[in-house]
């Protein structure tokens, strides 16, 4: 390197200069040649530590991945440096996820990243996040879980921008938040089941708990919405758990969770390829979409409910991760995640007119961290001794989805 070839020419004269003068020199001039040479030194080999921090340039890009490597097989390491925001410093967490907020004492859960094997993931840079979808439309088509997702999202670029809370509905389920900086909208599209579906009611139009799904019909809430999206995240899953009839139009195909005369049986994961390919095929035949439209399938979010179910008992009181030696590879949610990609893969293999689809594979990765759910710290009134673990605490390793949604999308482009 030329400035160091100067430096230690430039050293060696001096050096020969002290040498020759050492006798005769003024008692203050040793120290001072010392102090000198160790600030050229600093100076030449380290950035100057008198710059300001605000004049660093942050990275506006991200290292390259392997795109060979496999992002979602791998496993949880210890991270001292944590969460990039905290429950305080991110003014938009929801009460009910906000854990530490709600007495969760423990922090060991914050300081796990997922490493995969073969690679490094990045870590989320919002900024460089931010310039990737300037001008676009992001929407989050789901469940809850999904709201969950956009919410850890909103947090990690609002170290970046103040984004504006434009737009949320009377039961505040879909909500609109706008980045002006970047020109950037993140929304929610909150539904139960993706396809129209309704809950069949009794006598005194009560809820029965049995719901009727229609394949041949997508959920108006988000599909009305889609050709003025971007990037859409699909990813409803937790409201199939319950006794549902499939539909196709007049036909009747079959019931989840029910034991009716003349029904076929349908289980849960041969539901999900029913609906996830019903799903699919609308988004690639969408004649008003946008033709480079990216549809990103978020595979199901697992809970880790022990000792019971939601409504007997059941809690999440573990403070730290598992390995893969201690999850069940043959789980339904596993079961479920494959029924989900088989669909979108057999989307992928036909025409579908530029637009582009991947795969947010969650599952195995989260089936590894039953210790991320608030449990008792939700802090809900109206359901106190009731444990949630189906929904993860902000911050968390959902976080995890959000570095996971950028290499995903960076790949695409």
């Amino acid at each position: 390197m030329k400035s160091s070839s100067v430096f230690w020419e430039s050293s060696e004269k001096t050096q020969r200069w002290i040498a020759s003068n050492m006798g005769r020199s003024s008692p203050f001039l040793l120290p001072f040649l010392c102090i000198s040479l160790f600030f050229t030194v600093f100076l030449v080999y380290h950035q100057s530590p008198f710059r300001s921090i605000s004049d660093q340039n942050v990275p506006t890009t991200q290292p390259q991945i392997d795109p060979d490597c496999d992002l979602f097989k791998g496993h949880w390491v210890p991270d001292k440096r944590g969460s990039l925001y905290t429950n305080s410093s991110c003014s938009t967490i929801p009460a009910s996820k906000n854990c530490i907020k709600h007495g969760r004492s423990d922090r060991y859960f914050l300081f796990w990243r997922w490493k995969p094997d073969g690679c490094d993931l990045p870590r989320f840079n919002p900024k460089a996040f931010l310039s990737m979808v300037r001008g676009k439309k992001m929407s989050f088509i789901g469940d809850s879980v999904a709201r969950n997702h956009m919410e850890s999202l909103l947090c990690l670029l609002s170290m970046e921008e103040t984004p504006r809370d434009i737009y949320k509905d009377g039961e505040d389920r879909n909500r609109i938040w706008y980045f002006p900086s970047h020109d950037f909208t993140l929304s929610t599209s909150w539904t139960k089941f993706l396809v129209a579906g309704q809950e069949r009611v009794d006598s005194n139009k009560t809820g029965t708990g049995l719901f009727d799904l229609d394949l041949a019909k997508m959920d108006e809430g988000w599909s009305k919405g889609l050709p003025n999206t971007d990037i859409s995240i699909v990813s409803a899953a937790h409201w199939f758990f319950r006794p549902i009839i499939i539909h196709r139009g007049d036909e009747t195909l079959g019931c989840i969770y029910c034991n009716l005369p003349n029904m076929t049986h349908i289980s849960p994961d041969e539901g999900f390829k029913l609906v996830y390919s019903a799903v699919f095929k609308h988004i690639s035949e969408c004649k008003n979409c946008k033709e480079d439209l990216v549809t990103v399938l978020r595979t199901i979010s697992p809970s880790h409910f022990e000792n019971g179910t939601w409504d007997t008992g059941g809690a999440c009181s573990r403070t730290s991760p598992f390995g893969e030696n201690q999850i069940d590879l043959q789980s339904n949610e596993m079961k479920i995640r494959t029924s989900q990609i088989q669909q979108l893969e057999g989307v992928t293999k036909g025409d579908y007119k530029g637009k582009k689809f991947a795969v947010l594979d969650v599952t195995k990765v989260m089936l590894m961290r039953p210790d991320g759910h608030p449990n008792g710290h939700w802090g809900n009134k109206w359901m106190k001794g009731y444990n949630d673990c189906v929904h993860w605490c902000l911050p968390g390793p959902i976080d995890a989805w959000n570095e996971f949604l950028m290499a995903v999308i960076r790949q695409l482009r």
